[in-house]
C-alpha cells in the first residue's frame, strides 16, 4: 500500500479549510491523503511547514500578514520542502505561478478533477522556482538549530559579510544569513544602502556620518540612531552616503 500524501491546508477562512478536507476524501480513489496540519495564515503555514513532515502545502494567496506567495519563498529554504499548490479567489498570479513548473495555482471554488489533476502531479518546490515567485518584503529568514526564524527586515541595523555568510545585526541579537551581499543588496536596494564592500546599512537607521581623524588622511563613519557601533565608509562609497544623508 502507497504511503499516505502528507498534507498542510493553509488558508484563513475555516470554511475553505474545511472544503479543502472534503474534496481530498473525495480523491480518495485516486490518492491517499492524511491532512497533518493546518494554518490560518502566512506565518503560521511556514511554522507548520517547518516543524510537520509533509509532502504537499495547499496554499491559499491572499491572507493577512505575510502573503502566500511570500511564504512559499520562506518555506523554499527548509530542508526538505514541501510541494506547494496555491489555492485561491482571485486569477491575478495565475500566469507566474503556471509559468513554474514546480507548482499548481487552484482557483476557488476548487473542482475535484482540477484538484486531482494537481495532485497528481506533486513535487517539491524547489530555491530557485520560490526566488522567481515573489520577493521577500519583510522578513529575512534563516535556518538555526533545527528552527526557521523570521527576522523583520525593518529591525536589522545593518548587513556584513564575514566569510562564508552575512551577519544580519538587530538590537537584540546577531543572525548569520546564508546568502551573498550582492543579491541582498539588489534584493533590499530600497532598504540598504552600501557603505562599504563588506557592508549594507539599513536606510532608516543611518543617522549621519562622522570624520574621524587618524596619522593619515582620515576617514568617515557611518552613525546609527541610538546605536554606539560606528560603521566604516569606504572613499567609493562616501558621495553615495552624504547625498542619502543631505537628503533625508
Amino acid at each position: 500500500m502507497a504511503r499516505p500524501l502528507k498534507v498542510i491546508l493553509a488558508d484563513d477562512e475555516a470554511l475553505a479549510r474545511a472544503r479543502l478536507a472534503d474534496l481530498l476524501i473525495d480523491v480518495a480513489a485516486d490518492f491517499t491523503v492524511e491532512i497533518v496540519a493546518e494554518a490560518s495564515n502566512g506565518t503560521i503555514a511556514l511554522e507548520r511547514a517547518a516543524d510537520t513532515p509533509a509532502d504537499l502545502i495547499l496554499l491559499d494567496i491572499q491572507m493577512p500578514g505575510m502573503s502566500g506567495l511570500e511564504a512559499a519563498r520562506h518555506i523554499a529554504r527548509l530542508p526538505v520542502p514541501p510541494a506547494i499548490i496555491f489555492v485561491t479567489a482571485f486569477d491575478e498570479h495565475a500566469l507566474r505561478a503556471f509559468e513554474l513548473r514546480a507548482v499548481d495555482y487552484l482557483l476557488k471554488p476548487v473542482r475535484l478533477a482540477r484538484l486531482r489533476e494537481a495532485l497528481s502531479r506533486v513535487r517539491p518546490l524547489s530555491l530557485e522556482d520560490a526566488v522567481a515567485l515573489a520577493p521577500r518584503r519583510s522578513h529575512f529568514s534563516l535556518l538555526e538549530r533545527g528552527r526557521i526564524w523570521r527576522v523583520p527586515v525593518a529591525d536589522v541595523l545593518y548587513l556584513r559579510a564575514e566569510l562564508r555568510y552575512v551577519t544580519a545585526r538587530t538590537r537584540e541579537r546577531e543572525y548569520l544569513l546564508d546568502e551573498s551581499l550582492v543579491k541582498l543588496e539588489e534584493e533590499f536596494a530600497g532598504d540598504f544602502l552600501r557603505i562599504h564592500r563588506n557592508c549594507l546599512i539599513s536606510r532608516a537607521h543611518l543617522e549621519g556620518c562622522q570624520r574621524q581623524a587618524d596619522e593619515g588622511e582620515g576617514h568617515w563613519l557611518a552613525l546609527l540612531k541610538d546605536w554606539p557601533e560606528r560603521l566604516p565608509v569606504s572613499r567609493r562609497q562616501m558621495h553615495v552616503v552624504r547625498e542619502f544623508v543631505k537628503g533625508a
